[in-house]
């Protein structure tokens, strides 16, 4: 069996009105709304891979939360196991400049309500976690 793996992002901003957002894309592939993130390149940690796919992504920079890695394991096709390692990180600014090549739409979510947004399950447990650690951030309110 054939191994990958990639790292990510969970991006969120906090508004003025003490609501926390995180962003979903749509992958032009697929189709599926989920969180950005790519493969893993040469010399890279999983750190930098995710705020380099983040950025490429999205064209948005992060200061990434103390706290979060998350991993979880998918087949995607027969004979590949794909492995993708998770950050949570807030976003600099809000305005989103999308990758067209790989995205096809963005949104910005409520962080209580972005689970129903997603495709995947797997998606949904990264979210319970990242609740967790955002309502115990200093600032960052329900």
């Amino acid at each position: 069996m054939r191994k990958e793996k990639s790292c990510g992002a969970l991006v969120y901003i906090g508004r003025d009105d003490g609501r926390v957002e995180l962003l979903i894309i749509k992958h032009r592939y697929g189709g599926h709304w989920a969180f950005p993130k790519g493969h893993v390149e040469q010399g890279e940690t999983e750190m930098q891979t995710a705020l380099r796919e983040v950025k490429e992504e999205t064209g948005l920079d992060l200061k990434l939360q103390p706290g979060y890695r998350e991993t979880v394991h998918y087949s995607p096709k027969l004979n590949l196991e794909k492995e993708v390692v998770y950050f949570l990180g807030e976003a600099v600014k809000d305005e989103v400049v999308m990758q067209p090549e790989e995205v096809s739409a963005t949104k910005w979510v409520d962080l209580d309500c972005v689970a129903d947004e997603l495709t995947y399950e797997n998606d949904r447990y990264l979210v319970k976690r990242a609740q967790q650690v955002l309502h115990r951030v200093p600032g960052v309110d329900k």
